[in-house]
């Protein structure tokens, strides 16, 4: 039913912002420091904060200081920190075997984390890039082509390895066929019931992730592209049968990356299927809003605020952003 709006002036729409009082009383969206997940980068060594240049203001961490800014994060009120490693190119193989070592950085972080701030929640990225030499997400045979199911296998050993370590949330970012399904039934057989798994269900193959691929040191090695596991652009339709697929293979939320191109693509999950919706707010994103500001082109704090609040009105539920924490001290006053 379309609302019924009677003329002027018995209706005068402007009459409801003339205040502050009044403007906030009909608000219809809202933020908070709950709608936040703090995406993190995790390195070697000890007391090391090294500036991302393609990303002003973002640093990588060694574990001491991943574990202060998870201090951070639960005092400001963030539910939720996302881990992703800046793993030595050393360790970077074939096979990928780094990905589900105990010791690897991920693993050794999140236990950090559970033991220093047990009621925040640890987030982990399932995906090779970040140990294949070849810098994608799977397994690549001698045509360039990732293959699909060895990579899942691959991936249930990672996803069991965040999962005896205390990840308390599985993301999934690799693109690939049935792997919610997989290890869904891995973390079932293994007893890791209430270890949930936030798909990254629509990533789709965005010129937007370069700075990222600098923070987590995949971008040198890294060759081609990766359309041919992540979605095309141009589709919205496909979205809705990978959001689909995913939730009945076990996943417990959805996330659509990235994440301001792609509001219609969150409005039409969120109204389509009624289930947890996150967006992730990528690197190039942050990037571009960040450095205007940084130069002075944007007003930091407001459009900060206004992108986020963005992602709520199209119907998400929460937000992987780097501007987390600053979002959160600006709405905590």
């Amino acid at each position: 039913m379309k609302p019924i709006t009677p003329a002027f002036p018995a209706t005068r729409l402007r009459r409801l912002r003339r205040t502050e009082g009044l403007r906030a009383m009909v608000r219809e969206n809202s933020l908070s420091p709950a709608d936040f997940i703090w995406p993190v980068f995790v390195r070697d060594g000890e007391g090391v904060e090294e500036p991302i240049p393609s990303m002003p203001g973002v640093v990588r961490r060694s574990v001491d200081k991943v574990v202060q800014a998870a201090r951070e994060a639960y005092a400001l009120g963030i539910p939720a920190i996302c881990l992703f490693p800046y793993t030595d190119p050393a360790l970077k193989t074939k096979d990928c075997a780094e990905a589900w070592n105990p010791e690897n950085l991920s693993n050794r972080a999140t236990r950090a984390i559970k033991d220093a701030v047990p009621d925040l929640m640890v987030m982990t990225d399932v995906a090779l890039d970040p140990y294949n030499i070849t810098g994608h997400d799977g397994y690549m045979d001698e045509t360039g082509y990732i293959l699909n199911d060895e990579t899942v296998e691959a991936l249930v050993k990672q996803t069991l390895s965040q999962a005896r370590a205390g990840s308390d949330i599985i993301g999934p970012s690799d693109m690939m066929d049935h792997r919610i399904g997989a290890m869904r039934d891995a973390l079932e057989g293994e007893g890791f019931r209430n270890v949930a798994i936030l798909s990254y269900a629509a990533k789709y193959a965005s010129a937007f992730y370069g700075p990222f691929r600098d923070a987590v040191g995949a971008s040198g090695a890294f060759k081609g592209d990766k359309k041919g596991y992540q979605m095309d652009p141009g589709n919205s339709d496909e979205a809705m049968r990978l959001i689909a697929r995913d939730l009945s293979e076990g996943a417990d939320m959805v996330m659509i990356k990235p994440g301001m191109p792609y509001l219609d693509i969150c409005r039409r999950t969120k109204d389509m299927f009624g289930v947890p919706t996150f967006a992730y707010q990528v690197s190039g994103e942050y990037a571009m809003l960040a450095g205007a500001a940084e130069r002075g082109w944007l007003d930091h704090d407001r459009v900060m605020l206004e992108s986020l609040m963005a992602f709520k009105r199209a119907g998400c539920d929460g937000v992987l952003t780097y501007f987390a924490p600053a979002a959160a001290r600006v709405l905590n006053g």
